[in-house]
């Protein structure tokens, strides 16, 4: 679909209207304890749901308990395999790109700040990295996958967050729109799809066209099960540039609550790294990947790693050389990626699996945002707009 503003101006006015009406009658039932304590326990397709959970919640479950019928196996298998080769890199984005990104939106940065969960940095960004990896198994979407029960609790957070602010009149929603909007929502999924193949490729990994559209199919998959308009979200990169450019220029700007989340990423990322030597790198690696200007909207500072950290895609360039022309060395390559992402979840998750739950109270400190601010190989869609 053509991306206007006008266009995006009404996707600002559609929620989830499966999850939201289901939190609500939790809500008005005064159930959501007893949900968030059954569903502890429930977290995997297949599994018996527990005696005494609200019927309300058995229905959604049961209607969200399948992906999409228009899923492609063959795309996803490809998609699989291409997060396989490429895990390390992926996670890389994700974490410096991916969720700066969220933070250089003032109203998401506002509302990442809502819940008491969301306030402790190694658990969003556990649960980020946590459900990434459950959607590349390839049972993911089998019975004993753990995948799909994620996506039915996050859709669920969402919906109880949008209840949270109405209700409690934090949140202008004339002014604003519906808070977790639809825009919110296809945006959120290119930051975690196309912005991540931005970032592989400004690092110099060697994508395929095949992979890189494979990895974008995969996670529309992901946008469905979560309540995104499938008639609103972008269906090929091209279109999927066009939307996030007109995206970051309507709601991008500097913002506290983006400055304040940016330095949490940091803090933590410089206790995963060992010593403090390379501590500078997570700065650098940050402002190298969203670029010198959101950096400095984002408070990121300065350090001498900055110029060192542009020959990072010279140094992986040579790694891919080895994996492409090394049967042997690209599997070695893969298992050390695999390796390095399940350490890195493991430091995060402190070796536990990490719940999704609808908060019943959001934090009290909570303000109302004055507004949005307004400011062979894959080769990426060229930007739409200058």
């Amino acid at each position: 679909m053509p991306y206007t503003e006008t266009s995006m101006d009404a996707l600002r006015r559609g929620g989830d209207e499966l999850a939201d009406a289901v939190v609500a009658t939790l809500f008005e039932r005064g159930e959501v304890g007893t949900f968030n304590t059954l569903m502890r326990y429930v977290s995997t397709v297949g599994q018996e749901l527990p005696d005494g959970l609200p019927e309300v919640a058995r229905e959604y479950l049961h209607a969200t308990s399948t992906p999409p019928h228009w899923v492609d196996w063959t795309v996803m298998e490809k998609a699989r395999l291409f997060f396989i080769d490429n895990n390390v890199h992926i996670s890389t984005a994700l974490s410096f790109a991916s969720m700066p990104a969220c933070y250089l939106v003032p109203h998401v940065a506002r509302l990442l700040s809502a819940t008491h969960g969301l306030s402790y940095p190694s658990r969003r960004m556990a649960e980020t990295g946590q459900f990434t990896v459950l959607l590349m198994r390839p049972d993911a979407f089998e019975a004993g996958s753990r995948f799909i029960p994620a996506a039915q609790k996050v859709r669920l957070l969402h919906a109880s967050i949008r209840h949270h602010l109405v209700r409690e009149n934090r949140w202008d929603v004339s002014a604003l729109g519906v808070p977790i909007c639809q825009e919110d929502m296809i945006g959120g999924q290119m930051f975690f799809s196309l912005l991540v193949l931005d970032s592989l490729h400004r690092l110099g990994i060697h994508l395929s066209q095949e992979g890189a559209e494979a990895y974008f199919y995969a996670w529309r998959v992901v946008g469905a099960m979560l309540g995104v308009d499938q008639d609103a979200v972008p269906g090929t990169l091209p279109e999927a540039r066009r939307f996030l450019d007109l995206y970051m220029l309507r709601h991008m700007g500097p913002s506290a609550e983006g400055a304040h989340l940016t330095r949490q990423l940091i803090d933590l990322y410089e206790d995963v790294v060992p010593g403090t030597f390379f501590d500078p790198i997570v700065s650098a690696l940050i402002r190298y990947l969203v670029g010198d200007t959101c950096a400095d909207w984002l408070d990121v500072p300065r350090t001498p790693w900055d110029t060192l950290v542009q020959a990072v895609p010279h140094l992986l360039g040579v790694l891919e050389s080895i994996e492409d022309r090394s049967p042997m060395g690209g599997w070695a390559l893969d298992r050390l990626g695999h390796l390095t992402t399940v350490l890195e979840l493991s430091s995060l998750t402190r070796g536990r699996v990490m719940h999704y739950a609808i908060p019943e109270q959001l934090r009290k400190e909570y303000g109302v945002p004055e507004g949005p601010a307004r400011t062979g190989r894959w080769t990426p869609p060229p930007a739409t707009v200058s």
